[in-house]
């Protein structure tokens, strides 16, 4: 099947490789074309401009996205959509808000074009052990692009989840849940650090126990292992950790709908937390306690004197 791809980032480009490495014709195009010419070189089919992927692709086309979500994808969708025809397909893969999809799909659909919502799940290990995609849209354009998700997805790693935006709300989800089990992992191992016992545990290999018939298994501890014996105590990184998005849209949303997501709020929280220096919040509440309690506080540029 051919298909055209526009975004060859850490995802684009190894969801091209994996399709074409599955028997699919790639035609590429990126902003930049050094990305272009290294996919040309393992088989995919150049396209400088949009002009030229809508030129090597036959009707009816299927064109797939995977760009940073906003207002790039709705300025390559304006730039494409004289380009198409009718009965053309936009697929967008990146990380878009649910509610973008709804009104990108009504506005295509007045110019005789239809579009899905693809949320896709792998990280740049996709290339190696497939791409886990939650797919929202018309069930006849979800059967259309099937060889495609069975090429991308490992074995039962792919599904229609529904009109359109399903996809990208499941993906929201998805990715909040997400939040929650690495601020999990986080928390405990921050507190065995902070035990007794913490200086003599290696938490390379705790991850790889834990991985073994432990009811907290998971992917994600795998990749606790394998950061954890590249630098035992994280030395090397800043305590810093930023979001994609989807983690607040999640927690709009369950505010909108009154669903409690305590655990998912927090996790957010936290990673805005990871990013204070200096929190004016914690200066307020060691003043506070001074205030009514009498406790000492670290005045700034101290090393743990009380304020004076």
């Amino acid at each position: 099947m051919r298909i055209g791809l526009i975004g060859l980032g850490r995802m684009g480009m190894n969801m091209a490789r994996r399709l074409l490495q599955g028997g699919h014709e790639v035609v590429a195009h990126n902003r930049t074309p050094d990305k272009i010419r290294e996919i040309e070189a393992e088989g995919a089919i150049p396209a400088m401009t949009l002009e030229a992927l809508a030129g090597l692709l036959k009707t009816p086309r299927v064109v797939w996205l995977m760009l940073p979500a906003g207002a790039v994808v709705d300025e390559h969708i304006e730039r494409l959509t004289p380009l198409l025809s009718p009965g053309d397909l936009i697929v967008e893969g990146g990380n878009s808000r649910y509610t973008d999809d709804l009104r990108r799909a009504e506005a295509l659909a007045d110019k005789g074009l239809r579009y899905m919502d693809a949320g896709v799940s792998g990280g740049i290990w996709g290339l190696s052990v497939g791409y886990c995609t939650m797919v929202g849209g018309a069930p006849e354009d979800f059967s259309r692009i099937e060889p495609l998700l069975e090429t991308l997805a490992p074995p039962r790693g792919y599904m229609h989840c529904g009109p359109t935006g399903a996809g990208h709300y499941v993906k929201m989800i998805h990715n909040a849940i997400e939040y929650g089990m690495m601020q999990a992992y986080a928390e405990g191992f921050a507190l065995l650090e902070a035990s007794p016992y913490g200086p003599g545990l290696d938490y390379a290999e705790l991850s790889g126990l834990w991985n073994r018939g432990s009811v907290v298994r998971s992917w994600l501890l795998e990749l606790c292992e394998d950061m954890f014996r590249r630098d035992g105590r994280l030395e090397g990184l800043k305590p810093f950790v930023e979001d994609s998005g989807e983690g607040r849209w999640s927690v709009l949303d369950a505010v909108e709908r009154a669903v409690p997501a305590p655990v998912l709020t927090l996790a957010l929280m936290e990673r805005f937390r990871s990013r204070l220096d200096n929190s004016f919040a914690d200066r307020v509440l060691a003043a506070l306690r001074r205030e009514f309690g009498g406790h000492a506080v670290k005045g700034a540029g101290s090393a743990g004197g009380e304020d004076r």
